[in-house]
């Protein structure tokens, strides 16, 4: 028999790639945390055998989710400011509040928060964009999770820097520092159109090429931030961004909820991909992205949460369903946005968008075994017809069993294995008292 790192038996294997595919009682075989084969599970036990082998014959098993956008420290402002518009929960309530309180402290102990809940619900891999970048990138790196972080660049000071030079400097240098690492790639966060002048976007344009990076930024948040632009610039911000030359196939545009006909085709042109956070969206009422006609434009278009203070959750099983049920409402077709699109939204397309699809995203030989475990409940996950819709059209978050990334434990039975639990629980209790007072 074939020694291997780890081997796991399923009844269910969901994969991604192929498209619409469920392989039932199949196994995955893990080397030196990468897929090594997938087989079905009666020739799996005659052939391979592992130390660690586990037996998951009431799940399914899947790619880790890829949350591609968030704010992951704002966790600490879970239900701070509640049903407010845009404008005023961000001019009024989440600025002064982050102007008070944000510091490394802040976002180290946020992010461990954040990460925890990530990783309980199905997320491997996870898209970010705050301050104090570096003490994320300490806490993923100690969590053992896949992570994309934008360093944030802004026009006016914060708590981490003074101004756009400062900004960048201090990302630039952040990425060097990771830039061996397996895990973690950092990248630029220029934050929206609105906080981020001309001269700066052209610097980022430069440089983004130059050294193979990517730009993740806000933009076409609300239909007020179209007229405020056209009234300041006289042009729609994804035209401008686009003769900024900041628009190409490594730029993630996150929210995108106010599009015209041109917009998609400036989108479609430079290759740019689309991050749709439903939940974050309909909770701002910020508006509807038309992720169906998106996609149909054969533009890629990914899934995130964005922060807590915005959607109280990172559940991406939860950002599934809802972006499923909004699709097909939005397109006014029941047939748009199907359970596997949008699962393909919640992983390989995510990966793409970040643009480690080669690395992650799906179950295939070769990958990394960044992998979750979906235990099927006997009540609530029965009849079951097909797994693929079951994973989206019903809320499997709190279902998350066991969860790998290259290969490593994160979690095992409900139980964090690289974080500990109870710190995370005073740390976030204390810092709620700070901010209550």
């Amino acid at each position: 028999m074939e020694n291997c790192d780890l081997l796991i038996h399923a009844q269910w294997i969901v994969p991604v790639v192929p498209h619409d595919k469920a392989f039932r009682e199949c196994s995955l075989i893990i080397n030196d945390g990468k897929i090594s084969a997938i087989t079905p599970t009666t020739e799996a036990r005659k052939r391979f055998f592992s130390d660690t082998i586990i037996e998951l014959d009431e799940h399914i098993v899947m790619p880790g989710l890829i949350n591609a956008h968030g704010h992951a420290a704002m966790s600490l402002f879970r239900g701070f400011a509640n049903d407010l518009p845009l404008s005023t929960w961000l001019n009024e309530h989440i600025w002064p509040a982050e102007g008070q309180h944000i510091s490394a402290k802040f976002v180290r102990d946020g992010s461990q928060l954040a990460i925890a809940e990530m990783i309980r619900s199905g997320t491997t891999c996870f898209s970010d964009m705050y301050f104090f970048p570096e003490e994320t990138c300490v806490v993923a790196h100690n969590a053992g999770i896949r992570c994309d972080i934008s360093f944030p660049i802004l026009d006016f000071p914060s708590a981490w820097a003074k101004n756009p030079d400062e900004y960048i400097n201090k990302g630039l240098a952040l990425r060097d520092s990771y830039s061996t690492h397996e895990l973690i790639n950092v990248n630029f966060g220029p934050h929206a159109p609105y906080t981020v002048s001309d001269d700066v976007f052209e610097r980022i344009a430069v440089l983004a090429p130059e050294l193979q990076a990517t730009i993740q930024v806000h933009l076409h948040e609300t239909s007020d931030e179209i007229v405020e632009a056209l009234e300041k610039t006289g042009k729609r911000p994804l035209q401008r961004l686009f003769e900024l030359n900041v628009l190409t196939p490594t730029t993630q545009c996150v929210h995108m909820t106010a599009l015209d006909d041109r917009d998609i085709e400036l989108l479609k042109e430079s290759g740019a991909h689309v991050i749709h956070c439903p939940e974050s969206n309909l909770k701002l009422a910020s508006g509807f992205c038309p992720a169906h006609q998106l996609l149909e434009a054969g533009i890629n278009v990914a899934l995130g949460t964005d922060g807590c203070a915005s959607n109280n959750n990172l559940d991406m099983f939860g950002e599934m369903h809802t972006a499923a049920l909004l699709g097909k409402a939005v397109a006014k077709n029941a047939a748009a946005l199907s359970a596997a699109q949008v699962l393909e939204m919640a992983t390989i397309n995510g990966a793409k968008a970040l643009g480690i699809d080669a690395i992650t995203g799906s179950l295939e030989v070769g990958k990394a075994a960044d992998i979750i475990a979906v235990k099927l409940d006997p009540i609530d996950q029965l009849p079951m017809y097909d797994p693929i819709s079951q994973l989206v059209y019903t809320h499997n978050g709190q279902r998350i069993s066991h969860s790998w990334v290259n290969g490593k434990a994160l979690m095992s039975e409900r139980v964090l294995c690289t974080l500990n639990e109870k710190e995370i629980i005073t740390n976030t209790q204390t810092w709620q008292e700070t901010i209550r007072s």
